[in-house]
């Protein structure tokens, strides 16, 4: 039999003694999710910060591509922050791009969303989502790990992290994954753990979607809405929270400006012809659109987030 590793012992029993919301569930414990405890290679030990009722709530999980287009990031936020609003809890990975993107768009909303590491609870990998990971607690979201304070990230830990993200979720959704992604590690823990999966289709020229259609191909539901992905679920009964009314600046946003820029890159003077408006007009008034989450600037014009 090993010895156990006195420093992690160590490690750990002084991680868990600095904070009121540092905890440490085993397989044993009541309120170990049951849904993780059920797969194989179950993690023994789970390490959190935060509030861990959240382990025990429904979970759908979002993830994808580390260097998402503009549209993808969206995506993420936007479903993110309407599965929130339907009483759900988003869990992903901290990682840049969708990750991120996702646990900010459950953010915007209320309080549900999980964080989970491939790393030790006390090392935020990337440091550059430091804030975000504030942002979560601060929100009374929730950190997770199956590794020790003290245990630094290495790329043989990530995919170890994926299996949890799968295993707490009832399915999971990928938004742009280019076919070697991560990701589609994630989704294929997702099939053999029996949960669901879901993609977001996108241009058939984009290396950036490339992952998704795959999966798409293999049985994967293709999803445009939230709708889409609940319909799978109907065993899930969440109450709807209130939805915040739109501000009267952005229904007051005019129509035929935005409907002129698609969802794909769009020049200036395209949208300035589309909407028979002056150049002048058009760069104004996109500049609010902007501001308000409507449109974002990218390389070469603009391109619609949301109408």
């Amino acid at each position: 039999m090993r010895e156990p590793n006195q420093h992690w012992l160590d490690c750990a029993q002084r991680w868990l003694s600095a904070g009121e919301h540092n905890f440490v569930l085993t397989l044993h414990d009541d309120d170990y999710p049951e849904p993780l405890r059920q797969i194989a290679q179950a993690p023994p030990l789970l390490f959190g910060l935060g509030n861990r009722a959240l382990l025990n709530r429904c979970q759908l999980a979002i993830v994808g591509s580390r260097n998402p287009t503009v549209q993808g990031k969206a995506h993420a936020s936007e479903f993110a922050t309407e599965l929130v609003r339907r009483g759900w809890v988003v869990t992903s990975g901290l990682a840049i791009g969708i990750d991120a993107a996702a646990h900010q768009g459950a953010l915007a909303f209320g309080d549900s969303t999980i964080a989970v590491l491939g790393c030790g609870i006390d090392h935020i990998y990337p440091r550059r989502n430091l804030n975000l990971a504030e942002r979560i607690i601060q929100q009374q979201g929730m950190i997770l790990s199956e590794f020790a304070p003290g245990i630094k990230p290495l790329a043989q830990y990530f995919p170890r992290r994926n299996r949890i993200i799968s295993g707490l979720s009832k399915g999971v959704l990928v938004v742009e994954a280019a076919l070697k992604s991560g990701s589609l590690i994630t989704a294929r823990y997702a099939l053999e753990q029996g949960r669901e999966v879901f993609a977001i289709p996108g241009s058939i020229h984009s290396p950036m979607v490339k992952g998704c259609h795959y999966l798409i191909q293999q049985g994967a539901k293709l999803v445009e809405s939230v709708d889409d992905i609940l319909a799978e679920l109907p065993s899930v009964g969440l109450a709807i929270a209130e939805k915040p009314e739109k501000s009267n600046i952005q229904r007051l946003a005019t129509d035929s400006l935005l409907d002129s820029v698609d969802y794909e890159v769009t020049t200036i003077d395209v949208v300035a012809e589309r909407s028979a408006l002056s150049i002048e007009q058009v760069t104004a008034t996109l500049l609010e659109y902007e501001l308000r989450g409507l449109v974002a600037s990218v390389p070469g014009g603009y391109v619609k987030l949301r109408g």
